[in-house]
């Protein structure tokens, strides 16, 4: 006789599922991958087309085009978060449980600009409020900076090159990069902020077109003829925390251009 789970071990088990990803059901009933299927499929018939002669669909909509369509009539971050969130060209959209958008002060001086959601940016639908968003806000809040400040000079405006999570909190691939680049570049145009910050290797590669973020970090460069600051991610400092020295040298760089003597 088989004992029925109680409500706790029950709970456990469907949380170790979304902590390995998954978080949607496809059907009502579970399918036995290894049975046989009913009916083995048919030979094709001398009367039925070749597959080589079968219809060929028409070309996919070029997405890039669409995004750069819809960024560019966004006159401002409202009509801009609406016309994200109607793009329906990129897959990420259908397995994530939130679009995320923005975070901070639209007004700030510095924007910092990360590379996509992780688990708990999907379940809130805000950008960095897992593990690293809270190194992120110690991080500038040792410099005097603060995505609750309504100061300018003292806020920060945070946002991301994906606006959705990648499965298992996979790297942003170029075609999705580019795909979803009118967006952020839209963005900061709207934004216009004094300073960028590119937290990471994605957004480095997006923003700058190159990779190798422990060679870039530190040292100002131009990108949407704005000063870019490359900085290491936060979650990368959580798995070396030896390179905090290094995101606290960034960060002196940061302020001292922010506040010239």
């Amino acid at each position: 006789m088989t004992q029925a789970l109680d409500f706790h071990t029950l709970k456990a088990l469907l949380e170790w599922q979304i902590d390995l990803g998954a978080t949607e059901a496809i059907g009502d009933a579970p399918i036995n991958r290894f049975e046989a299927p009913a009916k083995a499929p048919q030979p094709i018939r001398p009367q039925d087309p070749a597959p080589q002669d079968l219809p060929t669909p028409p070309p996919a909509a070029n997405q890039t085009e669409i995004a750069q369509t819809l960024a560019t009539q966004a006159t401002d971050l409202v009509s801009l978060r609406a016309a994200l969130a109607a793009f329906d060209g990129c897959d990420l959209k259908k397995g994530a449980r939130n679009m995320v958008f923005a975070d901070g002060n639209p007004a700030a001086r510095v924007m910092v600009i990360g590379e996509a959601p992780g688990r708990e940016e999907d379940l809130h639908g805000r950008p960095f409020v897992g593990a690293a968003g809270q190194l992120l806000d110690k991080m500038f809040a040792a410099i005097g900076l603060s995505r609750g400040s309504e100061d300018p000079d003292t806020a920060i405006y945070i946002t991301n090159i994906l606006p959705w999570r990648p499965p298992q909190n996979r790297e942003p691939t170029p075609q999705e990069i580019a795909m979803l680049m009118p967006f952020v570049a839209q963005h900061i145009n709207l934004a216009a902020p004094q300073l960028i910050i590119a937290m990471g290797n994605t957004p480095c590669a997006a923003l700058l077109g190159q990779r190798g973020i422990t060679r870039l970090r530190g040292t100002f460069t131009t990108a949407f003829d704005r000063p870019v600051l490359p900085m290491l991610h936060p979650a990368y400092l959580l798995r070396n925390p030896i390179a905090k020295r290094d995101a606290w040298c960034d960060l002196l760089t940061l302020k001292a251009r922010m506040h010239p003597t």
